[in-house]
């Protein structure tokens, strides 16, 4: 208060409580307030300005660990002190918002739940500022499966099945990969690549399995109950082939057990890239295909497609680039162009087709799998020279937008274009939404 709000104590409560009713006069029946810093302020002071708050209409005291610095028994025993020392609280939710600095988010946001919290603020993956929040799924499964045997009776309505495929489609939209080790959903969670844990599993899948795979989304990949990982090396081409000539084939659940579901539309054309990439490496695994899956479930609505591109490149000289691309419409368009390495050349090539100049704001690539032949997938972030406004969530800030998109193939500049076309194709598809009289509005304002 006295370095950040230049503020006295009396001055914040006036505030926090006119906040409240200005909330409630708008007709807001659930208010939420947040005490900054709630972990290592003044005891006294927080019953006293969450009392005030309570009085003023707020119906959810949300109790944050904002620098994510307390322990898991401070943390429940803040809980149980609110609890124990705020006049009205029984009248309203007590929520926790626990940070990651020293990876005891989960283990917090549990002990306040345990403390008499019954609301709880968590990201999936675990993703936020500086080392995330609180992971969802780490939470949720905590509670599934504990709740009832040690942390009283506790429990959430989520559906964990689509915990899997939430986690994919936030990690392919942001763009932050989840580590192979992450706990629940991470690559390895549930690889036993030990040869004593494998025996133990062919024997009893509780041997070292203390959360069955099917609970998270997961299918068991056999009898044997051993999930495939990076490493088994399993090659899934007749699996896939099977599945186009036998649509009603139970080997489609391979892909359900991946965390997909496609029409026949979609199954074909992954097939078709499935056979090509087969063609060139000696090994596929489930990360190839999950890279593939990805590519075809994630694109935006096509406006433009990338049929052929052809690059020349060396040590002497700049590089030159041919593309072409089809339109929505069906019509073919090829331009040259030259740059200071292949994916420069490219773009630039790309630039010529489209005519709708672009900067890159940031462009990363990953390997999915081990080896030279592996599958790369890109990610890139673009912004329009004529970009339109949007306000920031957080800050409030009026900022340009900006436009992702990603791309996957075993040819790094192959994969770098799909994914720019990706980007392109989302920032043409949101200026086509925009009514053409807020889009000029918009338009003059950033310039």
């Amino acid at each position: 208060m006295e370095h950040k709000l230049r503020k006295t104590k009396q001055q914040v409560v006036e505030i926090a409580r006119s906040m409240v009713k200005f909330a409630r006069s708008l007709g807001c029946d659930d208010v939420e307030f947040s005490p900054e810093d709630a972990g290592r302020s003044d005891r006294k002071f927080l019953y006293e300005i969450l009392g005030e708050v309570i009085k003023a209409g707020a119906t959810t005291l949300n109790i944050p660990d904002t620098v994510g610095i307390t322990m898991p028994t401070e943390f429940g025993k803040l809980i149980a002190d609110i609890k124990a020392n705020t006049p009205g609280i029984e009248n309203v939710v007590i929520s926790t918002h626990c940070q990651n600095d020293l990876g005891l988010s989960t283990a917090n946001t549990i002990a306040g739940a345990c403390a008499g919290a019954r609301q709880v603020e968590v990201t999936i993956n675990g993703i936020g500022e500086r080392a995330g929040n609180a992971s969802l799924e780490e939470v949720v499964m905590a509670f599934k499966c504990r709740g009832e045997h040690i942390l009283g009776g506790l429990y959430t309505g989520i559906n964990t099945r689509h915990i899997v495929m939430a986690s994919k489609m936030v990690e392919e939209y942001t763009g932050l990969h989840v580590q192979p080790h992450k706990a629940i959903v991470g690559a390895n969670a549930f690889a036993h690549e030990s040869g004593i844990h494998q025996d133990g599993m062919l024997k009893h899948k509780g041997t070292y399995e203390i959360i069955s795979p099917e609970d998270i989304g997961l299918e068991r990949s056999s009898e044997a109950g051993i999930v495939l990982g990076k490493l088994s090396g399993d090659c899934l081409v007749y699996f896939i082939d099977i599945s186009i000539r036998q649509k009603n084939s139970s080997d489609l659940k391979r892909l359900k057990e991946l965390g997909y579901e496609l029409n026949d539309e979609q199954l074909g054309t992954i097939f078709w890239h499935f056979k090509a990439v087969a063609e060139q490496k000696k090994r596929v695994t489930d990360a190839d295909l999950i890279a593939l899956v990805s590519d075809e479930v994630f694109q935006p609505e096509v406006v433009w497609k990338l049929l052929d591109m052809q690059v020349t490149c060396g040590t002497l000289g700049l590089s030159t680039a041919t593309v072409k691309l089809m339109d929505a419409n069906g019509e073919e368009h090829v331009a040259c162009s030259t740059g200071t390495g292949p994916v420069d050349s490219a773009y630039k090539a790309v630039d010529l087709i489209v005519k709708e100049p672009a900067t890159l704001l940031e462009y990363s690539m990953n390997a999915v799998t081990e080896g030279i032949d592996a599958i790369a997938t890109t990610r890139v972030l673009i912004r329009g020279e004529k970009s339109q406004l949007s306000t920031h969530a957080s800050t409030g800030e009026t900022v340009q937008r900006t436009f992702s998109g990603t791309g996957a193939g075993m040819d790094i500049v192959v994969s770098s274009v799909k994914a720019y076309i990706g980007a392109l194709n989302k920032m043409l598809g949101f200026k086509d939404q925009l009514p053409a009289k807020d889009s000029v509005e918009r338009t003059s304002v950033s310039a």
